[in-house]
C-alpha cells in the first residue's frame, strides 16, 4: 500500500515538474516574442496640431489621431477617479495585474468554453495591461496574447511609476469621435478643457473605453447614458462623490456638442489651408499631422472679416450689374420639401445666405421654402421654414421673378432686413478675385481673401492665380527711372511711338482715352497712367534695368527685358504685387510675406521665427542703467529710401488727382496705383498706408473681358477703400516719413519747371544735388519726328520755358537736367 502511494506520488511529482518544466518552455517562447517595453520612457504620441491667429483664436486643427498630450499633473482628480471606478478601482494597489478583474474574467471565459464558445472573452484587464497592449501589442483575442500582456504588465509596474504609467493611458487611449486621449475627448465632445468637465462628462468619457460606438451619443443615446450612469454609481460605491451629487448628474442629458475638424473660422479658409501647405512643405505630412506643432500665425481675424466682406461685396455688386443667371438647380417636389432641398449642400462659408426652394409663384412674387438645418447629431431638423420672395426688394433684376423662376428652382437667399420672412435674390457672382491686406513693416499678412468662397472653390487667387498686374507695375519702372537720375519733374514725351518687334510686326502702345498728351512729368505720367510715355521711359532707362528691379521687388524671379513688360504684360500675384508695394512704403527695404509669426514643437521649443532682425540688449537679464532695446534692421535695402519717398509721392498724387481717386474719401495719406489690362480682362488697385498696404485684383478664373469700363479705378479701388475705411476707423492719419536730407520745391505740374508766383503748382520732393528742371528738358524726341519738335516749340512758347532739341549722340535729344539721351 504504501509503495503503491510512494509511486502514485512520485508519478504525480514527475507530472508537476513535466508540467513546469512545459509551462517554461512556453513562457520562455512567449517571452521571447515581447517587445522592448522600455520605449514607452520616449513614447511621443501623435500629438494635433494647432493653427492660432495673431489674438490667439483657433483657426485650425491638423491630425490623423486627434489627440492633446496631457500630463497626469494637470488631469483634474474627478476625471482620473471616474477611470479609476470604470476601468480599474484597484490600480494604485496591484502590481500590474488586477486580481479580481482577473477572477472574473477567468470564470466568464470557463462558462463560454461551457457553452461552446472558445473565444477569448474580453475583460479583465488592468489599465497597466491595457496600455502593454495599445502600446506594445495587437487587439487579437488570443490566450498568448493575453499571457504576453500579463508579463509586460508586470514588468512596466517595475520600472515606472503609477503616475506616468496613468499618464500613458489618458493620453493613448482611443474615446471615439477621431479623439485620441482625454483632453481631446473633452474638446471634441464639449468643447471644454479637462479642467472645465462635469461629473457627468467625466463619467461619460470614462464610459467610451470599452467601445466608443457602442456608447454612441446620437446612434445609442440610450446605451451612453445608461453606461455613464454605471460609472457614476461606481464612483460612489469607491468614495469619490456623493450620492446627492450622483443623483444630480444622472438627471442630466449628454450634452454632447461635436466639435468640426479643420478650419474654425469661416471667413479665413484660403488663410488657414495656406499656412497648411506651408507646414507641410516645411515639415512633411507626419510632423503637420502628427507633430503637436504650435502654429502662430499673422492673421488678426477683425480684419479678415472685413477683407473678406469689402471683396465679397465688390464682387456681388459686379456680378447683379450682369443680371440674373440661372437657379442653382431645379428639383421635383416630394411630399416633403425640406427633405428635397436637403439634398443640396449649401455654400458653408457664407452663412448670410440661404438656399430656398420656389413653393408658389404669384405675380413678381413667390412663395419659398428654406432648407431645414441639421441637428446636432446631423440629422434633418423637422421644422419647415417658409418666407417670401419678394420682386420690388430685389432691385438687381429688371425682369418680374415669374420669368426667371418656377416652382422647384433652388436659389440662394438672404433677409431683407427690418422685414420679418420677407427675402431677396442671391447668387454666386461668376466673377473672382482676390485681396491681401499685410504690415508694410514686416511683411506680416493680416489679412488674405483668395475668393468669394472656399467652398466653392479652393483655389487660392491671392497666391497662385497668375494675373497681368496692367499699370500697377508701372510704379516699378518709375521707381528704377528715380533711382537711376531721374526726378519726379522730368518730362518724358507723350506721343505716338512705334516698336518693331523682333518678328518684323509694329506693336504702337496706346493710352487707355486713346489720346496722346505731349510733355508730361513722371508725376503727371503715374498719376493719369500714360502707357505711351511709360513705353518711352523704359526704352530710355533700358529694359533689363527694370527686369533687374522687378526681381529685386519679387515681382517675377525672370522678367524677360521686352517693352511691354513695362506696361505690366507679364504675369504674377496679389500677393507678390502687395508685397512690391510694401517695399516701398517700408523706405526701399525688402519685404518678405509671411503668414506664420512662429512656430513651436510639443514642448513649448520655438523651431521657426520669420523676424531674423537683430536685437541689441533684448536679451539682458536686469538693467544697469543702460538704454533701450535696439532692433537692427538687416533686411536688404532693394530701393533708396528717398526714391521709395518720391515714388510714394507720386502715388499719392494717384489717388488725390489720378486714377485712383475714390480712395480720397478715407481722408487720410493713401499711396497707390490702378491696373486695368487689354480688353478689360483684369482690374487691379495696391494702395498702401504708413499702417497697412493692400493688393486686390478683379477677374475672371479663365480670363475673358470684363466689359467697357470696367477699370482699376471703378472695380478695385471702391473695394479698397471700403476695407481701408473700417481696418483704420478709430485711427488717426499719419503721414508718410520723409527721409532726412530731401528737399521740397514747388513745380509747374506741367513743364517740371520751378513755379512762378501765382500760377499752379505742386510740392515736389527731390534728392540732394538734384532740383526742379532749369528748362524744360523733354525726354524721348525722335530726330526724324520733325512735327513733334514743332509742337514742343509752340509749347515752348505756351509755356515759357526752354525745350532743348540738342541732338545727343545717339540719336534722340539731351535731357538737360539729366545728362543723358532718351529715344523714344
Amino acid at each position: 500500500m504504501f509503495r503503491l502511494l510512494g509511486w502514485l506520488f512520485g508519478f504525480g511529482m514527475f507530472l508537476a515538474l513535466a508540467g513546469v518544466a512545459v509551462g517554461a518552455v512556453y513562457l520562455a517562447t512567449v517571452t521571447a516574442q515581447l517587445p522592448d517595453y522600455t520605449v514607452l520612457k520616449d513614447y511621443q504620441p501623435p500629438v494635433t496640431t494647432r493653427v492660432h491667429a495673431a489674438d490667439g483664436t483657433l483657426l485650425a486643427e491638423y491630425a490623423r489621431e486627434r489627440r492633446l498630450f496631457q500630463p497626469i499633473e494637470t488631469v483634474p482628480p474627478l476625471l482620473v477617479q471616474a477611470f479609476l471606478s470604470a476601468e480599474d478601482k484597484e490600480f494604485f494597489s496591484h502590481g500590474g495585474i488586477a486580481f479580481e478583474g482577473l477572477v472574473r474574467a477567468v470564470r466568464d471565459n470557463l462558462v463560454a468554453r461551457m457553452d461552446g464558445n472558445n473565444s477569448i472573452q474580453g475583460g479583465g484587464s488592468s489599465i497597466t495591461q491595457q496600455v502593454a497592449k495599445n502600446f506594445l501589442l495587437t487587439s487579437e483575442q488570443t490566450w498568448d496574447r493575453k499571457i504576453q500582456e500579463a508579463i509586460l504588465a508586470i514588468r512596466i509596474e517595475s520600472t515606472f511609476t503609477k503616475e506616468k504609467i496613468l499618464e500613458l493611458y489618458l493620453n493613448e487611449i482611443f474615446l471615439g469621435l477621431n479623439s485620441y486621449g482625454v483632453a481631446a475627448a473633452a474638446l471634441n465632445y464639449f468643447d471644454k478643457a479637462l479642467y472645465q468637465l462635469t461629473l457627468s462628462e467625466a463619467a461619460y468619457i470614462a464610459a467610451l473605453p470599452k467601445g466608443p460606438n457602442n456608447y454612441h451619443p446620437f446612434r445609442r443615446p440610450q446605451a451612453a447614458i445608461e453606461r455613464r450612469n454605471w460609472v457614476i454609481d461606481r464612483m460612489v460605491e469607491n468614495g469619490y462623490v456623493t450620492a446627492a451629487d450622483a443623483a444630480v448628474a444622472k438627471a442630466e442629458p449628454l450634452n454632447v456638442i461635436p466639435r468640426a475638424a479643420g478650419s474654425q473660422l469661416y471667413s479665413a479658409e484660403y488663410f488657414t489651408e495656406e499656412v497648411r501647405r506651408e507646414l507641410a512643405k516645411l515639415y512633411g505630412e507626419d510632423q503637420l499631422y502628427g507633430g503637436g506643432l504650435s502654429v502662430r500665425t499673422t492673421l488678426e481675424p477683425r480684419l479678415q472679416e472685413y477683407a473678406r466682406r469689402a471683396l465679397m461685396d465688390g464682387l456681388i455688386a459686379f456680378d447683379h450689374g450682369r443680371g440674373f443667371r440661372t437657379p442653382v438647380a431645379s428639383i421635383e417636389l416630394g411630399d416633403d420639401w425640406g427633405v428635397d432641398v436637403a439634398a443640396i449642400k449649401p455654400l458653408s462659408d457664407v452663412p448670410e445666405w440661404q438656399l430656398a426652394v420656389v413653393l408658389e409663384m404669384g405675380s413678381n412674387q413667390a412663395t419659398i421654402g428654406l432648407r431645414p438645418d441639421n441637428d446636432v447629431d446631423g440629422a434633418l431638423s423637422p421644422e419647415r421654414t417658409v418666407g417670401t420672395l419678394s420682386g420690388p426688394e430685389i432691385r438687381w433684376v429688371s425682369k418680374p421673378l415669374q420669368d426667371i423662376l418656377k416652382v422647384g428652382d433652388v436659389v440662394y437667399v438672404s433677409p431683407v432686413a427690418g422685414k420679418d420672412g420677407i427675402y431677396t435674390l442671391e447668387q454666386v457672382p461668376e466673377i473672382e478675385g482676390a485681396l491681401v491686406a499685410m504690415d508694410p513693416r514686416t511683411g506680416r499678412v493680416l489679412a488674405m481673401v483668395g475668393g468669394f468662397s472656399f467652398a466653392e472653390s479652393e483655389f487660392n487667387r491671392a497666391t497662385q492665380a497668375l494675373r497681368q498686374p496692367g499699370s500697377s507695375f508701372k510704379p516699378i519702372v518709375y521707381a528704377a527711372a528715380l533711382d537711376n537720375g531721374y526726378t519726379p519733374a522730368s518730362v518724358v514725351l507723350d506721343a505716338p511711338v512705334e516698336v518693331r518687334m523682333a518678328d518684323g510686326s509694329v506693336w504702337r502702345p496706346e493710352n487707355y482715352s486713346q489720346q496722346f498728351y505731349g510733355p508730361q512729368t513722371l508725376r503727371r505720367g503715374i498719376e493719369r497712367s500714360r502707357n505711351v510715355m511709360t513705353v518711352r521711359l523704359a526704352r530710355d532707362i533700358g529694359m533689363p534695368l527694370i527686369a533687374d528691379y522687378a526681381r529685386m521687388f519679387g515681382i517675377y524671379d525672370d522678367m524677360q527685358p521686352v517693352l511691354a513688360m513695362a506696361l505690366g504684360a507679364g504675369e504674377t500675384t496679389d500677393m507678390r504685387m502687395t508685397a512690391a508695394y510694401a517695399t516701398i512704403a517700408n523706405g526701399g527695404r525688402k519685404i518678405v510675406p509671411t503668414l506664420i509669426d512662429r512656430i513651436q514643437d510639443r514642448y513649448g521649443t520655438t523651431v521657426y521665427r520669420h523676424d531674423h532682425r537683430i536685437c541689441e540688449g533684448c536679451a539682458a537679464e536686469d538693467w544697469h542703467g543702460q538704454g533701450e532695446p535696439r532692433i537692427l534692421d538687416n533686411r536688404e535695402q532693394v530701393l533708396d529710401p528717398m526714391t521709395a519717398y518720391q515714388i510714394t509721392s507720386m502715388m499719392e498724387g494717384v489717388v488725390q488727382r489720378g486714377t485712383g481717386t475714390a480712395a480720397r474719401a478715407l481722408n487720410r495719406p493713401v499711396a497707390g496705383k490702378t491696373g486695368t489690362t487689354n480688353d478689360y480682362k483684369d482690374a487691379w488697385f495696391v494702395g498702401f498706408t504708413p499702417e497697412l498696404a493692400v493688393g486686390i485684383y478683379i477677374g475672371y478664373d479663365k480670363p475673358r473681358s470684363m466689359g467697357s469700363s470696367s477699370t482699376g479705378g471703378g472695380m478695385a479701388v471702391p473695394i479698397f477703400t471700403n476695407f481701408m475705411a473700417k481696418a483704420l476707423q478709430g485711427k488717426p492719419p499719419t503721414p508718410f516719413n520723409v527721409p532726412t536730407g530731401m528737399t521740397t520745391a514747388w513745380i509747374n505740374p506741367n513743364t517740371g519747371a520751378k513755379a512762378f508766383e501765382g500760377e499752379a503748382a505742386i510740392q515736389e520732393a527731390f534728392k540732394p544735388g538734384s532740383g526742379p528742371n532749369q528748362m524744360t528738358s523733354i525726354i524721348g524726341i525722335d530726330v526724324n519726328a520733325m512735327d513733334a519738335i514743332q509742337r514742343q516749340q509752340n509749347m515752348q512758347q505756351q509755356y515759357g520755358g526752354g525745350i532743348s532739341t540738342q541732338p545727343s549722340g545717339n540719336g534722340g535729344f539731351m535731357d538737360p537736367s539729366l545728362g543723358r539721351g532718351g529715344l523714344f
